[in-house]
């Protein structure tokens, strides 16, 4: 074999790495971007979000879930993870915890007050577990309690949920099997 023989071939072979990768990744977008644009969130329903998560998880001594982006969080979330029945199904529970609020408080869960999210939030919350205790294995999940767990998976693997409201030590040391524990303490992150 000749140089150029050899450098047609390994011009072959890294040219069909480069067209390979690129059709692997443009099977992964979706076929319709109609479907695809019928699921995206506003600005307004990203802060939307991160109101229903601040309700859940409030800033205290440690900064609530609002200030980690929880909101952005869960629209990429919904948008690259969920199934497009799961989708449906979070879509239309947005509408509903705002239509539930209006029909409680005559105003949009964004005009009241923290004091009437957190009573509306724990309404819906005790109707998601009576939901999930009665729902059929076919059944979808309750909106809330894809809202919720989205909102604790993205404040505790945030940086902030990590370092503020776990205990965090970022390189640790050997392993210790048993820590003593002060009531009281948080969680460990690491």
């Amino acid at each position: 074999m000749n140089r150029r023989e050899a450098l047609s071939r390994v011009a072959l072979i890294l040219g069909g790495t480069v067209v390979g990768a690129n059709a692997f990744l443009e099977g992964c977008k979706p076929a319709d971007k109609k479907a695809a644009a019928a699921g995206t969130f506003s600005d307004s329903d990203i802060a939307y979000l991160d109101e229903i998560a601040e309700t859940i998880i409030p800033t205290t001594n440690t900064p609530g879930a609002k200030a980690t982006g929880v909101g952005a969080f869960m629209s990429v979330m919904v948008n690259d993870c969920y199934d497009e029945k799961d989708q449906q199904v979070f879509f239309e529970g947005m509408k509903l915890l705002n239509e539930a609020s209006d029909k409680k408080f005559g105003k949009s869960f964004m005009d009241i007050d923290a004091a009437e999210r957190k009573t509306l939030l724990t309404e819906i919350d005790a109707e998601a577990k009576k939901y999930m205790a009665e729902k059929k294995g076919e059944d979808p999940k309750h909106y809330f309690r894809m809202m919720k767990e989205l909102t604790l998976l993205g404040y505790f693997t945030s940086e902030i949920g990590a370092t503020q409201a776990l205990r965090y030590v970022a390189v640790p040391g050997k392993y210790e099997g048993c820590v003593p524990y002060k009531k009281g303490d948080r969680a460990w992150a690491t």
